[in-house]
């Protein structure tokens, strides 16, 4: 990430500057060129006889101050020009729609989610093909398969952080497109493995998604997300200054924190993409009775990595090439010679691998 971030600004900085140097570097040499054009023809007449020695010293030494004094200006007429350029973007993305323009704030009385027919892609990438299944308030379903098969997509869609290309999503019987984007996310919460915190208190980005959130609430929340007690060891406890993405935090802690700040927030749906596939063993148990207490009463919708959380789901819907391929419990599924049985054994090899130890004993 890093070295595409640095990839990425270098490109940025180059195409700034070969909009802008090339023709610089045209005007400043045309100065140049005036200004000993200027002194060679003063030296050639003064030579000559034609022109007096102090008038041809003048026209030796003033054209390079003269013509030196426009640079600046020319250099400004460049930069002028990037900056008029960069406005001209900026007023084509004023111009540009938002997306719930047309949208109102609709109180749910439920909280069922049903995919009808949705086709979704990016450019010409098709990323969904005609996906359609329900999901029933307060159950859990685990969504499953390979990588880019459109898991993700699934729960960006839902939160509409973009629209479908056909077909529809509705929560509580609503289509997304009714809802202002504000009202539609107030209804949920997300967790994801890449957490992102502000650099700001701690306070700050627990209460991020209820900023009026009392002091006692959001110390509950904490302390039900498993991090006050590391927070009061910080020097400002709750006061205390975070890195930008966090980056003075463990991983353990920044997941942690994203709970809380789910938990204050209060949702009836939750979102989560396996909130411990990336943490270490010390702290996932933590994170696991984290979930636990967020999750209670709550419409879920996980991308599941572990076989523990699978398993325990109302539902599973695998995805295979943009597609639902299977959906069912566990156990209806595993009677099916199937990807999600092909799915689970291989994760049950990753899972359950063994060591062996100089005697010829398997270790666990």
């Amino acid at each position: 990430a890093m070295q595409k971030a640095c990839r990425d600004s270098r490109d940025i900085r180059l195409a700034i500057e070969w909009g802008f140097t090339p023709a610089n570097c045209l005007h400043l040499l045309a100065l140049k060129c005036a200004s000993v054009a200027l002194a060679a023809e003063a030296c050639f007449l003064g030579f000559r006889g034609e022109m007096e020695f102090p008038v041809m010293l003048m026209f030796v030494f003033f054209p390079f101050g003269i013509f030196g004094s426009l640079e600046p200006i020319s250099d400004s007429a460049h930069v002028l020009g990037v900056i008029d350029e960069a406005m001209g973007q900026l007023d084509e993305l004023k111009q540009d729609h938002f997306i719930d323009e047309n949208g109102t704030d609709i109180p749910l009385t439920n909280y069922d989610i049903a995919f009808s027919d949705v086709s979704f892609g990016y450019d010409s990438r098709t990323i969904l093909k005609g996906v359609s299944f329900r999901i029933p308030e307060h159950t859990t379903t685990a969504i499953v398969g390979p990588s880019g098969s459109g898991k993700t997509t699934i729960c960006n869609l839902l939160a509409r952080f973009y629209d479908v290309n056909s077909g529809s999503i509705t929560v509580g019987g609503h289509d997304v497109r009714e809802f202002t984007c504000d009202s539609l996310l107030s209804n949920m919460a997300m967790v994801f493995q890449n957490v992102y915190l502000f650099h700001d208190t701690i306070r700050a980005n627990i209460c991020f998604g209820k900023p009026d959130a009392t002091e006692e609430e959001m110390i509950a929340a904490a302390r039900a997300a498993q991090c006050h007690d590391f927070i009061m060891e910080l020097p400002q406890g709750y006061d205390t200054m975070i890195g930008e993405g966090g980056d003075t935090l463990s991983g353990g802690q920044k997941q942690r924190l994203s709970i809380a700040r789910a938990m204050l927030k209060d949702a009836p749906i939750i979102i989560l993409d396996e909130a411990t596939a990336s943490v270490d063993p010390e702290n996932e148990h933590l994170i696991q009775a984290a979930l636990s207490e967020l999750t209670r009463g709550k419409t879920i919708i996980t991308i599941a990595h572990r076989l523990a959380t699978i398993e325990n789901a109302d539902q599973i819907l695998v995805v295979a090439d943009g597609r639902i391929a299977e959906c069912g419990t566990h156990q209806e599924l595993l009677k099916k010679e199937g990807t999600y049985r092909r799915f689970i054994e291989a994760r049950e090899r990753a899972e359950g691998w063994q060591m062996m130890t100089h005697d010829g004993a398997a270790v666990q």
